[in-house]
């Protein structure tokens, strides 16, 4: 099997992950992602299958756009929402940003 999946990564799940599922699906050894997702982050991961994955690095326009949700005034002892919450204070209110 040769080709580019095009997936959805739900939340939770590792880009390692998925190339290891589609590994065990396809029985192919070689197998590799289009760039890191964050494990709390969707959306999705190009998956390069078999001689394909030769064709991972030959995209022309590698830039990523991100789309955020950023709650303020809460703090973690990791920094993110999967830590244990510290304290809490009023948001300050900023616009909304869009990281390209």
């Amino acid at each position: 099997m040769n080709g580019v999946l095009v997936l959805d990564k739900p939340e939770g799940f590792t880009s390692f992950d998925a190339v290891a599922v589609v590994r065990g699906i396809s029985g192919q050894r070689r197998v590799g992602h289009g760039g890191t997702l964050d494990p709390m982050a969707i959306g999705v991961l190009p998956v390069f299958v078999g001689s394909a994955t030769k064709a991972a690095d030959l995209d022309p326009d590698r830039r990523k756009c991100y789309v955020a949700r950023v709650q303020t005034g809460v703090k973690t002892d990791t920094g993110d929402i999967t830590g244990r919450e510290l304290c809490r204070r009023e948001p300050l209110r900023a616009p909304e940003i869009l990281l390209a």
